[in-house]
């Protein structure tokens, strides 16, 4: 679709202007990296957050259906990829960066690599399109058994880190430090 590869093009363009860097900063060119304690984590194709913008992806087809349901499904699939987008760019301006290191686990953030961003974006394309063939009892078990994993592997999940950003509880951070 024309609109959906205009909206990433747009995307790597604005990366690129924001100085973010095409693959790892540290100079890795593995596909992924599991660590979400060094400098690598948001800098390869696949990481444990990768599985944040699968839901996403399943949180995007749920609320554009919603709001937008006479909508055909090809268009909602273009709102949640500039949805997905526009979160990409944003969170990697200097004022989410900064909000990441203080208030999250995300101690040594520094930014996504562009190839990161991109996976995300593909990331959330493929949660929208699981939550689209599964529908929504079994997308919101997906949801939440990706959530539990998360959880007990990594200390951090899609719903952790969206109140870290917004509401800090220090007692999570805590937690998600092993304190």
């Amino acid at each position: 679709m024309l609109a959906v590869l205009g909206i990433v093009v747009i995307s790597i363009v604005l990366l690129n202007l924001l100085g973010r860097v095409w693959w790892c900063q540290a100079g890795d060119y593995a596909p992924w990296s599991w660590d979400i304690w060094t400098s690598h984590n948001s800098q390869h194709i696949l990481d444990p957050y990768t599985f944040t913008h699968v839901l996403h992806g399943i949180l995007e087809f749920w609320l554009i259906g919603l709001i937008f349901w006479k909508v055909p499904m090809a268009w909602r699939f273009v709102l949640a990829i500039l949805i997905e987008s526009t979160w990409e760019v944003a969170e990697n301006t200097s004022y989410i960066i900064n909000r990441y290191r203080e208030e999250t686990v995300s101690l040594d953030y520094f930014g996504d690599s562009i190839i990161n961003s991109l996976a995300d974006i593909a990331a959330c394309a493929f949660g929208f399109l699981i939550a689209y063939r599964i529908r929504f009892w079994r997308s919101l078990a997906l949801f939440l058994v990706t959530e539990l994993v998360l959880l007990l592997t990594i200390r951090d999940s899609l719903i952790v880190n969206i109140i870290m950003l917004i509401y800090p509880i220090d007692a999570i951070k805590m937690w998600q430090v092993g304190k």
